[in-house]
């Protein structure tokens, strides 16, 4: 088979739409990937298999107000999304012209909504590939969620807060400050388009939805998916990346090798998430406050030149060598798989989640920021009751250095009985999705759901 992949320009995005390719090429299967020009070089080192997958670069079209090489949403801050956005839109000419000349069996893509009508003409089967959560999926994009079934009227805050009709989760809500930040998100244009009007009409316009899940977590989301939009729903399963054969770069070979196993505290917020400097500070004095060791990830906070710069005063000197906080890149798998992991402190992005429970025995500390994560923090803690998610203030929705300590002796001191039930919950979960052939029986399901579409 031949698929092509067209994923929004943001590397959240563009790396699992890779992850996948290199599972179906592994496999013998051909992949056309269509990507920015400047973006195709610092994924190339992905790709493992440049014989079966082939990247090819797409013009970058000219958008008054974006900065001249910006292609994707980390080139730009969070103002400016909406061009880059509009940039994408202004490829359907090219994106047209190479899948006629190309002719793959399959495109899938995400937020780019208009794929299927250029597709269709051509024979081409489209499908929506949803790298979110099918909770989120489910709450906010079917045509039963409150955003799209209130016939008259705009939600409410109050709407918004509880589940659509039909829902097959009620431990899955909103706080009073998730609903407001929703109902803004809901008025947010990209390219001219409010958001969850593009994501409804990319998901109702393919022939079918591919999911990034598994029916061992998402099973009631995707039954729920399938039911509202009345088309079928191939699941990739988790989809984690092998190991790179780089080894742990010496620096952290060193710090983590000091201590103990399942001591020390890992905290990674993604490459999309920037605090400010306010929770910036709070979270990484949490981190202080507890007591453990700790290696944070993070970037520099809005407002702030460097982490340096925004580290409390006499942070660096009270941590000693207990604690990093860094700002660059890091060898997240190798980490997590580090013996002396013993909690991840995560902002809930889906990816990161299933790495955490599937290459880490540490136990989770979930802060969502926004959007989806918020689902996936409450599927953890609330259904699955396999972390502890951080408090926060139900009006302005900030955390506390206070309420990140105490989630994480929750979870790491053995005599706390709630995280006692917590540690069991996640061990068992962990061992329900991280056997071996786990990974591969799903993308052979997903394969053989893809040749059905074709007959």
């Amino acid at each position: 088979m031949h698929i092509a992949m067209y994923p929004w320009f943001a590397f959240g995005h563009i790396t699992p739409f890779l992850h996948l390719s290199n599972k179906l090429a592994q496999r013998g299967h051909r992949v056309s990937f269509l990507i920015p020009p400047k973006t195709e070089s610092k994924m190339r080192h992905l790709n493992l298999f440049p014989d079966l997958i082939t990247f090819y670069p797409i013009t970058f079209p000219l958008v008054d107000g974006l900065p001249s090489g910006a292609e994707t949403t980390n080139d730009v801050p969070f103002s400016l999304i909406s061009h880059i956005m509009t940039a994408m839109d202004k490829t359907q000419a090219e994106i047209q012209l190479l899948l006629r000349d190309l002719k793959p069996d399959f495109v899938l893509f995400d937020f780019a909504y208009w794929i299927p009508k250029l597709a269709r003409p051509l024979g081409i089967i489209s499908l929506h590939y949803s790298i979110v959560c099918p909770a989120a999926t489910a709450c906010h994009a079917a045509p039963s969620s409150h955003l799209h079934s209130l016939k008259g009227r705009r939600a409410s805050e109050a709407d918004i807060m509880k589940p659509p009709p039909g829902y097959p989760d009620s431990s899955i809500y909103l706080h009073l400050h998730e609903a407001r930040d929703h109902l803004t998100m809901t008025t947010l244009k990209l390219g001219g388009v409010p958001l969850f009007d593009r994501l409804f009409m990319s998901l109702s316009e393919c022939e079918a939805i591919a999911v990034k899940g598994c029916r061992e977590i998402d099973g009631p989301f995707v039954d729920y998916l399938k039911e509202e939009f009345g088309k079928p729903l191939p699941l990739t399963g988790p989809l984690i990346p092998d190991l790179p054969t780089s080894p742990l770069e010496q620096r952290w070979v060193d710090f983590l090798g000091r201590f103990k196993p399942g001591s020390v505290i890992y905290c990674c917020f993604g490459s999309e998430v920037i605090l400010t400097k306010g929770q910036f500070q709070e979270l990484v004095l949490g981190l202080e406050l507890s007591g453990f060791a700790f290696l944070a990830a993070l970037r520099t906070p809005v407002g702030a030149e460097s982490i340096d710069e925004a580290l409390p005063d006499g942070f660096s000197e009270r941590v000693g060598g207990r604690g990093v906080v860094h700002g660059g890149w890091i060898q997240q798998l190798r980490i997590l798989k580090h013996p002396s992991i013993g909690c991840i402190v995560t902002h809930c992005g889906w990816g990161t989640l299933l790495e955490a429970l599937i290459m880490s025995k540490g136990q989770l500390v979930l802060i969502p920021n926004r959007g989806d994560q918020i689902h996936n923090a409450r599927l953890m803690a609330n259904t699955f009751k396999a972390g502890v998610e951080v408090e926060k203030g139900e009006e302005d929705g900030l955390f506390t250095r206070e309420s990140v300590c105490k989630a994480i002796k929750t979870v790491m001191e053995e005599d706390n009985e709630v995280g006692k039930g917590v540690r069991a919950n996640r061990a068992k979960l962990r061992e329900l999705i991280s056997r071996e052939e786990f990974d591969s029986s799903h993308i052979d399901g997903f394969i053989h759901e893809l040749r059905t579409l074709l007959k």
